[in-house]
């Protein structure tokens, strides 16, 4: 289980969070804050705060050891269901639009059968501890059609369920959903209280990956990849300003390790030494590169140009 993910880090990041959340007897909250800022793990820590049978830590936190909380631990907990977009097609290719569908409420209205678990489904079983926790991540991509099947749902949730809608923009949240939850806004974290999470783990708390993080917990649930990526970012970057067929050799390899949730992220952050006229041009070339991933361009090709167009961007052409 990483830093994050357990009851702990989220009790020592998030606890005066956690301390409201305790208290909390309504039927739906609703989290907002940047992207990996640790919503998740928050939302996790809420549903076993809900659950637990044990007692609680000094911000309410769950107690870590009761059946409940053991159940959480071995990611086979009965009363917990995560709604996420869709990450596919039904032919097996990245979704190119992000939604939550209506056939994720109901069984009924999934025909491609995209997901195992439905929430209407879901919410007609007794809890097996205390409540049935439903997490929609990303609630600013469910589609109207499945907002509205949800409406009743939380209104009135069967066995006195509790949904935790998860979002970056509450603009984009339909105000359906926004005027029935309880709102709760996750911000990002000091680096001093980043640095000693990744202590407490065990994990070198290197300055990079603290100032890459940002103040987001959520950046250090995947310490390792984001650590690779930068790595694959410095090496990229340096062999752009060598020869051609080094800088080549280098945009291979880089396609092949390819992350698309972090090697954009970890370039952009290389890139902060390069003057503001070369990052803006190096940004253009790294867009243009994501959207021929999205249209199934050729890979290999798509790094060869963007190598070859960061060396002008950069000015390293030479």
């Amino acid at each position: 289980m990483t830093v994050l993910s357990s009851l702990q880090g989220a009790a020592a990041l998030h606890g005066p969070l956690l301390e409201q959340t305790a208290a909390f007897r309504g039927n739906a909250l609703l989290l907002t804050g940047p992207a990996r800022v640790g919503k998740l793990a928050l939302a996790g820590a809420i549903a076993a705060q809900h659950n637990c049978t044990g007692t609680r830590g000094m911000y309410g936190e769950a107690c870590g050891a009761c059946p409940s909380c053991r159940a959480l631990a071995a990611g086979a907990h009965p009363d917990l269901l995560t709604v996420e977009p869709r990450a596919v097609t039904t032919t097996g290719k990245a979704a190119r639009r992000k939604i939550i569908p209506i056939g994720a409420i109901l069984e009924g209205r999934d025909k491609g059968r995209d997901y195992e678990t439905h929430v209407y489904e879901f919410l007609e079983v007794r809890p097996t501890f205390r409540r049935r926790v439903v997490t929609v991540v990303g609630a600013e991509y469910l589609g109207p059609e499945a907002a509205n099947a949800l409406l009743k749902l939380v209104e009135e949730p069967p066995h006195g369920a509790l949904f935790l809608f998860l979002a970056e923009d509450l603009r984009a949240v339909l105000p359906t959903i926004v005027s029935r939850s309880a709102r709760l806004g996750v911000a990002p974290v000091s680096d001093e209280a980043l640095g000693r999470a990744l202590i407490r783990a065990g994990v070198d708390a290197g300055e990079d990956l603290i100032a890459f993080a940002g103040g987001r917990a959520g950046v250090l649930a995947e310490h390792a990849a984001v650590s690779a990526a930068l790595d694959d970012a410095r090496t990229f970057d340096g062999a752009l300003g060598g020869p051609l067929l080094g800088a080549l050799g280098a945009a291979e390899a880089l396609e092949k390790r390819w992350d698309a949730a972090w090697h954009p992220e970890a370039l952009r952050f290389v890139w902060r030494a390069h003057p503001p006229a070369a990052r803006a041009r190096a940004d253009t070339a790294l867009g243009e590169l994501q959207e021929a991933l999205e249209a199934y361009a050729s890979p290999s090709l798509s790094f060869q140009v963007f190598a070859l167009r960061l060396r002008e961007a950069l000015g390293e052409a030479g």
